[in-house]
């Protein structure tokens, strides 16, 4: 491989331009090998135990990087040439990519025209795997191919020309392949049809393009589907990441411990069951502030509230902050900085201070985003690690990258919470989101959509809107991490908007700011004012059928969307009437713009 210097910043390198990805780059097409091609000694060891936690044994690797310009032998990324096959913009000649001029690998045609690579790749339907049409055997097939001997026994792949004909409008019949040894063409519009390339006989090799051809131990039978080569369906990334916060062990496990530590436990798991374990288990929960069942199910071996990190890194973030917002000012120094604000005496609507039990200003966050691996074609394809080398059932190396940022941390008062979800409506509305998440092939990847995580959703995107005009941050910049789950040991309701970034953008100052509670709840405010009139009501409003697999309530572009990098679900899951109300369903924050505005009528 010739190396071609070209910057990209250092977060595209995980996506969107990461292994297996797609590249334009001066002309010429390339694709990123796996890690197993990196230069381990150029590349940095990033350290996130709370991360390799969730990913199992491995290494998460920084790609190399260069401050200054880049020289001969500054460090850089390795990148495989793809599609090999090429056409002539002056002669129109199909060629393939097959060696070099002068140690070079040459971008111009014999005619001195320049070498443009393919527009269509095929990529197989289940299996991941990527690779190149093979015009040669494509374009000597057909129905019509097959009644003739000189088309079905000619190979002249030098006489191969790619062609728009003027006549033939505008659409892919007008883009034709022909063999000039022959005489035989055929149009792309036979190629992208469904089927095509298996009657064809064109069938998966099973590998990515960089990957030798010994490296396939068993054919893939999948079939194969012609694709335009920069189509976002061609690489879709598999990314995790986490934040950089000390783990803290909830309160239910440190509750289970105390519970197995009284002086009477043994009692209960002696009775195993009995009256007097009844009895025995209401002494210890009145000590220790939990209740008889919590007990009884300790001593029957059940686990509540186990440490379950691996499933769910958001559980030991939710314990690290809840420990943050009480303990006033922090002063560690640490990379995860957090100051508790009090509510106490500030200004602002009832109804909102009361729901709102703990603010955090997030002065300094450190976010670690590592690629596991890619999928192409479907989301429910074969996922192919980032390390395809010798090593990768053993110790992996995933591409990773650190970024620093700050934020603003909500928590939501659990008690209003519970009694909000409890109503019959609520749970209906939320119910359609239930069933089709239940019934889409995919959408079990996303969060489950109960009443708080659906209406503290829409809040955050609400609030990052807001933010957009007020923080100096594009809304872009801004991320979202929502803590909304019920079935936990220790609930969680919350939700933290932050932003984190390689370079100064991510330690502004200018969202941490507005973490202040003066300014933070009037934001708040104008955020629900902003939404309770969309720009596309009462359509909006009057539906539960939007967004993609109609997965979206009352939420569109005019109202809740925001960038889909800033979104954990890709701007799904939401909904205006779970947090301000309907016709028929009350809100979280039902009210509040009432209150507000009754008290603006009063002034008045």
């Amino acid at each position: 491989m010739e190396k071609i210097r070209h910057d990209l910043r250092l977060s595209e390198t995980i996506s969107p331009f990461g292994v297996g990805s797609i590249v334009d780059v001066r002309g010429e097409s390339l694709m990123a090998p796996d890690t197993s091609w990196w230069d381990k000694r150029s590349a940095r060891e990033i350290s996130c135990e709370r991360l390799l936690a969730r990913l199992g044994a491995g290494i998460l690797k920084q790609p190399p990087t260069h401050t200054n310009r880049a020289g001969k032998n500054t460090p850089a990324l390795p990148y495989w040439r793809f599609p090999a096959w090429r056409f002539c913009e002056r002669c129109d000649k199909l060629s393939k990519l097959t060696g070099k001029k002068l140690g070079k690998w040459s971008n111009t045609c014999d005619c001195g025209g320049l070498l443009v690579p393919m527009r269509y790749v095929t990529v197989c339907e289940k299996g991941s795997h990527v690779q190149d049409v093979n015009w040669v055997q494509w374009v000597h097939r057909g129905r019509a191919a097959g009644l003739d001997e000189a088309i079905r026994f000619c190979r002249d792949y030098k006489s191969l020309r790619f062609r728009k004909l003027a006549n033939r409008g505008e659409g892919l019949t007008s883009l034709v392949v022909k063999c000039h040894g022959c005489g035989n063409s055929r149009s792309l519009a036979e190629l992208v049809s469904k089927g095509a390339l298996q009657r064809d006989g064109i069938r998966c090799a099973g590998r990515q393009p960089w990957e030798p051809e010994g490296a396939v131990k068993e054919p893939c039978p999948h079939p194969l589907a012609a694709v335009q080569r920069g189509a976002t369906g061609n690489y879709i990334a598999v990314r995790i990441s986490a934040l950089d916060i000390p783990e803290e062990r909830s309160h239910a496990v440190e509750a289970t411990d105390r519970i197995r530590g009284h002086v009477f436990f043994e009692k209960v798991v002696t009775d195993n069951g009995g009256p007097q374990a009844e009895m025995v288990a209401g002494w210890i929960a009145t000590e220790l502030g939990v209740t008889p069942e919590t007990v009884l199910a300790v001593a029957a071996g059940e686990e509540v509230g186990a440490d379950e990190m691996l499933l769910d890194l958001k559980d030991g973030e939710w314990a690290a902050f809840l420990k943050k917002l009480g303990g006033g000012r922090d002063l560690t120094g640490s990379d995860f900085v957090v100051d508790s604000r009090s509510l106490e005496g500030i200004a602002g609507p009832r109804r909102l201070l009361d729901a709102i039990s703990g603010i955090g200003q997030v002065r300094r966050v450190r976010e670690v985003r590592a690629l596991r691996g890619f999928r192409r074609h479907d989301v429910d394809a074969a996922m192919i690690n980032a390390d395809l080398g010798p090593d990768q059932w053993r110790r992996p190396t995933y591409p990773a990258i650190e970024l620093f940022g700050e934020g603003i941390f909500l928590r939501f008062d659990e008690e209003k919470l519970v009694a909000w979800e409890a109503q019959p409506e609520v749970q209906a509305r939320a119910g359609i989101l239930k069933n089709r998440r239940a019934d889409s092939p995919w959408a079990d990847q996303l969060d489950m959509p109960e009443p708080r995580y659906v209406a503290l959703h829409t809040l955050a995107h609400l609030l990052i809107r807001r933010l957009a005009f007020a923080s100096g941050y594009a809304s872009a910049a801004l991320q979202e991490r929502i803590y909304a789950n019920s079935d936990r040991a220790d609930r969680t309701a919350g939700i933290l908007i932050y932003t984190a970034g390689g370079d100064a953008q991510g330690t502004l100052g200018g969202l941490v700011r507005l973490g202040e509670p003066e300014k933070l709840i009037p934001l708040l405010v104008s955020a629900l004012d902003d939404a309770d009139f969309c720009s596309n009501d009462p359509v909006c409003i009057e539906s539960d059928r939007q967004g993609s697999s109609q997965l979206n309530l009352s939420a569109c572009h005019g109202c809740s969307l925001v960038s889909e990098t800033s979104c954990e679900t890709g701007n799904r899951l939401l909904d205006r009437q779970l947090l301000l109300g309907g016709s028929d369903v009350q809100g979280l924050l039902d009210g509040v713009l009432a209150e507000v505005r009754r008290g603006m009528g009063d002034c008045s």
